[in-house]
């Protein structure tokens, strides 16, 4: 709970690329994007690519930032390369897309976290005040993904220490949000706590959790078809 809490506190407060405010309405949108006609309009067709309109948006984010949020939410088993291009041509930069995709991310985490709990929904985060540092990693490269990203052997002494806390060894699925290592961070210090550290992960002689690995791994692959998640 207290890493939840965490997690979702901060993201009100102002980011690498955004504000508070515009983080608080990401969370606004990722919410209301289930109940969005267009969305369920394109998650019913064929290709979504078929479905022109406007997103049913609730907040002022700019219409970059809503389609990304939106289609994040509700049909990310068909995001593709070209989608990214298209919406980073519509205004949004490559480093705001991987903070706005963080922000979703937590946002999913903890509000299915609560519903299933029982829980009813958190209140809004409380933006805070306070400009973007708009620090971009120097080493992060383009080539293993759709954005940069930044390898371990990249890492300069004034980046923040991303691959420094519970082994994060810099697979890929550590490098997919660190062109922001901040965004990363404050994800994986809530995931890892909601799933396990990588050193409890690959640690078989001993059993974190009241569900043995074996059971992680079979609950984590059936979320993992249900969302469509081909990674």
């Amino acid at each position: 709970m207290a890493a939840l809490d965490t997690a979702w506190r901060g993201i009100g407060a102002p980011g690498v690329w955004l504000t508070g405010a515009e983080r608080v309405m990401i969370v606004e949108e990722a919410r209301a994007a289930r109940a969005c006609e267009l969305c369920h309009a394109r998650k019913a067709a064929l290709s979504p690519a078929a479905v022109e309109g406007r997103h049913s948006a609730i907040t002022g984010l700019p219409q970059a930032s809503v389609e990304a949020v939106h289609r994040i939410v509700t049909d990310p088993g068909r995001l593709s390369e070209a989608w990214y291009r298209r919406v980073i041509a519509m205004g949004i930069s490559d480093e705001a897309y991987v903070e706005l995709l963080s922000v979703v991310a937590i946002t999913t985490a903890v509000d299915t976290f609560d519903r299933a709990a029982g829980s009813a929904r958190r209140a809004m985060p409380v933006p805070r005040e306070g400009e973007p540092s708009r620090r971009r990693p120097r080493g992060a490269k383009p080539g293993l993904g759709w954005m940069p990203m930044l390898a371990p052997e990249d890492v300069a002494s004034d980046d923040p220490p991303l691959y420094e806390s519970g082994g994060r060894i810099g697979g890929n699925v550590h490098r997919a949000l660190s062109l922001v290592p901040e965004a990363m961070m404050q994800f994986w210090d809530m995931f890892e706590t909601m799933y396990l550290p990588q050193e409890a992960m690959r640690d078989f002689g001993r059993e974190y959790r009241a569900i043995d690995h074996a059971q992680i791994e079979m609950l984590a692959a059936r979320v993992a078809v249900q969302n469509q998640c081909v990674y």
